[in-house]
C-alpha cells in the first residue's frame, strides 16, 4: 500500500503544480449550483443588454442540463422532493432567456412540479424578491425591518452592525428595494401567472407574529431618534446607498458577492440611476469577471475562491515535501502576500484597537478578511517567516489580527468579533444570514493553526478559553456540528484536530467519543459521506455514497488520534486510492454550505487538497510501521 500511497501523493502534487495559474493562484471553481446562472440571465434580460447572447445561451444550456427527470431542480442530489424556489427561478430564467419556448417539454415538466408543490406562492424570501422586483409578483413585507433601523445608534440593543457582514451586504440593497417597491419589467418579459395556484398562505402572517416583538422594539427606537432628526427616512436611504458605494470593490462588485451585487444594481436603478450609469456597468462587468467554465458551459460563481484555494494548496504541497524554493511555492507566496489586507473594514467597529492584517476569500477582496483565510494563508507562509523580514512582518500582522478576533465566549466566528446578538434570532434567517457567531469549524481550525504553526503556549488564556468552548459544543454521540461544511463530519474533524493540537490527549473522553462516532459511520466501501440534509435536520444523515472530501476529513481525524494503523483507517485509505480518478460529475456533491437549506458549495479544489493532506499524514505516521 505504501507504494500506492506515495504514487498517489506524487500524482496529486504534479497535477496541482501543472494547474497553477500564471499569477501564482489556483482558480478552481467555487460552484454554487445554478441560482446565480438564473439570476444573471434575468439581470441581463431585464436590463435589455443585448451583447451577451453567447453567455445567455451557455447559461441556458447549463440550467437545462441540471434539471431532474421529475421536472424539478435540486440544491443537492438527494434533496428529497426537488426545490420549489430553485425550480421557479430556473423556469423563469429559461423563459426570459428567449431560447426556450414555454411549451418546451422541460418547462412543462417544471410547471407540473411547481403546481403540484404549492405553486409560486411557496417560494422562499429571496425568490420572492427576485419575482417582485422584476414584476412577476406584488411586493410583500418580505423582510420586515424598517429602513430607518440602519440609523439606530450602536448603543441600541440591536443595530445595523449587529448583523453579520454578509448579512449587511445583502440587506443594504434589499432594504432600498423593499422600501421603494421597485419594479423593472420589460415588455418582453414572460408572464408567470400560470404558476399561481390561488391558495392563500398563512405562513408569512405566522412568521410576522413570531418577529413582531423585536420589530416593535426597533420601531420604538426609531420613534425616539425621529424626535431629533428631520427626514429620517431620506437619511436612511442615503446612508444605505453610501454604504454600498463605500464597500464596492475595485471590480465594481459589492464585497465581491454575487447576490449583494445583483441586488445593488437594482437598488441603484431604484435610486434613479440609468442602466448605463458607470457604477452599474462596472458592477455587471465585475459579475462577469467571476464567470468560469464547468463541463463546457459558463457558470456565474457567487465569488471566487482564489485566496482560499491558494493558501490551502500551497501549504499542502509544501507539507508533501515540495521546498519553499520551488517556483510553484514562490509564485503562490507572492500572490498571497499581495492580498494581505491593509485597509480597515467593518470589523474594526467590534475590534477598534486592531490593525489590518487578515486575508479575504476571493481574488479581489480588500476589506472583508476572515479568520479561516487568514489562518490558512499564514500556514502557507509559516516555513518562510525566518528567511526574509517581509514574511515575518506579514506573519506578525496576521497573528495579531486572528487573536484579536476571538469572541468573548471563547470561540472564533467567520468575519467579525461578537456579532452574535441573540435578538436577531427573532428575524427571518437570523441564525444563518444575520448572525456570525462562534462556530466549531472556525474555532477548531484556528486552534489547530495556533497549536501546530505558532509558538503560543498551549496554556495561554485564549487557548484555554477556546478549548473550553469547544468541549461545550460536542454532541452526546461524539460529533460536532459546523458552519461552513457538511456538516457533522466537517465539524468533528475540525474540532478533533484543534483539540489535539493544543495538547488535549487522544485518551480524553471527548476525543474517544469522536473517534467512536467516526468509526461507526464509515460506509461499507471504506469511505465516508454525509448528506446536505444534515444541516437542515440538525442530525446526522448519511449520504448513500462516499465522497473523497468527507473521507479525507474523517481519516485525517482518525489518523491524528491513532498511534497505530487500524482496519478503519486502512479501509479509508484504500477508498482514497481506488476512487482517486472518480469522475468529476460523480464527485460534484456539495460539501460546503453558505446558508443551510438555501445555498451549498462544491469546491473543485477539495477533491485534491484534502486527500493530499490526509495521504501525506498517513504516509508520515504509518509507512514505517
Amino acid at each position: 500500500m505504501g507504494v500506492n500511497v506515495e504514487g498517489q501523493i506524487n500524482e496529486l502534487i504534479n497535477k496541482l503544480i501543472s494547474e497553477q495559474a500564471e499569477d501564482g493562484s489556483w482558480k478552481y471553481p467555487f460552484e454554487t449550483g445554478i441560482l446565480t446562472d438564473c439570476c444573471m440571465i434575468i439581470l441581463l434580460r431585464t436590463l435589455q443588454l443585448e451583447e451577451d447572447e453567447d453567455l445567455i445561451k451557455s447559461l441556458t444550456r447549463r440550467i437545462l442540463n441540471e434539471q431532474y427527470e421529475d421536472g424539478a431542480w435540486r440544491l443537492f442530489l438527494d434533496e428529497e422532493r426537488g426545490n420549489i424556489s430553485l425550480t421557479v427561478s430556473s423556469y423563469y430564467a429559461l423563459q426570459i432567456s428567449g431560447y426556450i419556448d414555454r411549451d418546451n417539454p422541460n418547462l412543462l415538466q417544471a410547471k407540473k412540479f411547481i403546481i403540484e408543490n404549492g405553486g409560486i406562492e411557496s417560494v422562499n424570501m429571496f425568490t420572492n424578491v427576485l419575482l417582485s422586483l422584476t414584476g412577476q409578483k406584488e411586493w410583500e413585507v418580505l423582510f420586515p425591518i424598517p429602513v430607518e433601523a440602519v440609523l439606530l445608534p450602536k448603543s441600541f440593543p440591536v443595530n445595523f452592525f449587529d448583523i453579520s457582514v454578509f448579512g449587511r451586504a445583502n440587506i443594504a440593497p434589499l432594504l432600498i428595494l423593499a422600501d421603494s417597491k421597485f419594479v423593472i419589467k420589460p415588455l418582453s418579459s414572460p408572464k408567470l401567472n400560470d404558476l399561481f395556484i390561488g391558495e392563500s398562505k398563512n405562513r408569512k402572517e405566522e412568521e410576522m407574529e413570531e418577529t413582531r416583538s423585536i420589530i416593535d422594539f426597533i420601531e420604538h427606537g426609531i420613534k425616539e431618534i425621529e424626535e431629533w432628526h428631520n427626514d429620517l427616512h431620506g437619511k436612511a436611504i442615503e446612508y444605505l446607498e453610501d454604504y454600498m458605494i463605500q464597500h464596492t470593490e475595485a471590480d465594481g462588485t459589492l464585497y465581491s458577492y454575487f447576490s449583494a451585487t445583483f441586488y445593488m444594481i437594482y437598488a441603484f436603478l431604484a435610486r434613479g440611476k440609468s442602466k448605463n450609469d458607470p457604477k452599474i456597468i462596472k458592477a455587471i462587468s465585475g459579475l462577469k469577471s467571476m464567470i468560469c467554465v464547468i463541463n463546457g458551459n459558463y457558470h456565474c460563481q457567487y465569488t471566487t475562491a482564489n485566496v482560499w484555494n491558494t493558501s490551502l494548496l500551497s501549504d499542502a504541497i509544501q507539507n508533501a515535501g515540495v521546498p519553499t524554493s520551488h517556483p510553484t511555492i514562490i509564485k503562490a507566496t507572492e500572490y498571497l502576500l499581495k492580498r494581505q489586507h491593509n485597509k480597515f473594514g467593518d470589523w474594526k467597529i467590534h475590534s477598534p484597537r486592531t490593525l489590518p492584517g487578515g486575508w479575504g476569500f476571493s481574488n479581489i477582496n480588500t476589506i472583508n478578511p476572515d479568520i479561516d483565510d487568514t489562518s490558512a494563508s499564514l500556514r502557507s507562509l509559516s516555513r518562510l517567516i525566518h528567511t526574509q523580514p517581509i514574511y515575518q512582518q506579514s506573519w506578525n500582522r496576521g497573528i495579531q489580527w486572528i487573536l484579536s478576533m476571538q469572541n468573548d465566549d471563547g470561540g472564533w466566528a467567520s468575519f467579525e468579533r461578537n456579532v452574535d446578538n441573540p435578538l436577531l434570532n427573532f428575524l427571518p434567517y437570523g441564525e444563518g444570514l444575520l448572525m456570525d457567531a462562534s462556530s466549531t469549524d472556525l474555532t477548531g481550525r484556528t486552534l489547530e493553526f495556533l497549536g501546530m504553526y505558532t509558538d503560543i503556549r498551549k496554556d495561554h488564556p485564549q487557548i484555554k478559553k477556546a478549548t473550553k468552548w469547544l468541549f461545550t459544543r460536542q454532541n452526546k454521540e461524539g460529533s460536532w456540528d459546523s458552519r461552513w461544511g457538511i456538516y457533522f463530519i466537517y465539524g468533528t474533524w475540525t474540532a478533533v484536530l484543534g483539540l489535539l493540537a493544543v495538547n488535549i490527549g487522544s485518551d480524553h473522553p471527548a476525543i474517544i467519543r469522536a473517534k467512536n462516532w467516526l468509526t461507526r459511520i464509515q460506509n461499507a466501501d471504506g469511505g465516508w459521506g454525509e448528506s446536505c440534509r444534515s444541516d437542515i435536520a440538525k442530525k446526522y444523515v448519511a449520504l448513500k455514497k462516499s465522497t473523497l472530501t468527507h473521507t479525507a476529513w474523517a481519516l485525517d481525524a482518525l489518523i491524528t488520534i491513532s498511534d497505530k494503523e487500524t482496519p478503519t483507517i486502512r479501509k479509508g485509505i484504500n477508498f482514497l486510492i481506488n476512487e482517486a480518478d472518480i469522475k468529476e460529475r460523480d464527485n460534484a456533491y456539495p460539501v460546503g454550505q453558505g446558508l443551510g437549506g438555501q445555498f451549498y458549495i462544491h469546491y473543485h479544489s477539495y477533491q485534491y487538497v484534502w486527500p493530499l493532506i490526509t495521504l501525506v499524514k498517513y504516509n508520515k505516521k504509518f509507512k514505517h510501521k
